[in-house]
């Protein structure tokens, strides 16, 4: 692998991403609980574990602190994701992932408190644009305000992935991107017996072709995206890569899934997708202080 690939394994993540996420939903509208949709996640990050450290020698860092760090970062990954399944199975996705793209909002407040990390002007700029998004989402003029349980969902996903970035922004002053890449998967085939038991048996399941066997195709889409973030954030710089994924993905999904959905969302909706994305972008960008690495999170 060539150093100067990083762009294009940051587009292969953006582009996968993008569309992962336009069809996540897809197997639970048929009939495949959101929970089994899980485990077939967990088990298509098994190939891009193996491939990562087989390439780093099998080399896994097993001291304490990696330990304890790499299962946080992962189980805050693995539950998100648990969440996600059943955010898209009852609300829209083309809004969604928009909200979910704010998560580096959580993670640069948590750098500025807990680590004394400067904020700068865009930094400022994206919070509060994000603070004035998401009240967007769920607002219908001349009605009282309904937030749906997919908005909570959403909000929770972002908290969960904005937590997920900070603990990986301690980690690597210490761990290498294969190491937490490992752990990510194991926290992820841990949480594969809660998703099982949390499965209703008694109520009708699709094992059809669309409903195991595309969620199969689906989440080797975003296994794969992992595994080539990876090597983005390797080859490339943080402050780079970080605004085509944060930024690119959830824009891709959102235009997706209106297109499938045949759908324009209101003035209000529309002004929210529009602010979210602008305001990732903001939060993923350099504005002159020094370099934080709070970007550089491989989602599963």
């Amino acid at each position: 692998m060539k150093s100067s690939n990083w762009m294009i394994y940051a587009g292969i993540t953006t582009l996968l991403w993008g569309v992962w996420g336009a069809f996540a939903g897809a197997p639970s509208g048929n009939g495949f609980p959101e929970t089994l949709n899980y485990v077939v996640w967990a088990l298509t990050m098994i190939v891009p574990a193996w491939v990562v450290m087989r390439r780093a020698g099998w080399r896994l860092k097993r001291d304490g602190r990696s330990v304890w760090l790499g299962m946080v970062i992962g189980i805050l990954g693995a539950g998100g994701q648990m969440i996600l399944f059943h955010a898209v199975k009852i609300g829209p996705t083309y809004l969604i992932f928009p909200i979910i793209s704010l998560s580096p909002m959580v993670t640069i407040a948590l750098s500025f408190f807990l680590l004394k990390e400067r904020v700068g002007k865009l930094g400022m700029a994206g919070i509060v644009l994000a603070a004035c998004a998401l009240p967007l989402f769920d607002y219908a003029p001349g009605q009282p305000a309904n937030m749906g349980l997919w908005f909570a969902l959403s909000l929770v996903v972002l908290l969960a992935w904005g937590l997920q970035s900070y603990f990986i922004r301690l980690a690597n002053a210490t761990m290498d991107a294969e190491s937490i890449f490992f752990y990510m998967t194991v926290s992820g085939l841990a949480f594969i017996p809660v998703a099982l038991l949390l499965t209703d048996f008694s109520q009708a399941i699709h094992y059809g072709w669309s409903g195991p066997a595309l969620a199969a195709v689906i989440q080797v889409l975003n296994a794969i995206g992992a595994l080539t973030l990876v090597y983005a954030f390797r080859f490339g710089k943080a402050i780079v890569v970080a605004p085509m994924v944060n930024a690119g993905a959830p824009l891709l999904t959102a235009i997706i899934a209106m297109a499938l959905a045949s759908v324009m969302p209101g003035q209000f909706k529309l002004a929210g997708i529009v602010l979210a994305l602008l305001a990732a972008l903001l939060l993923a960008l350099p504005d002159g202080e020094p370099e934080t690495d709070f970007s550089n999170r491989t989602q599963p």
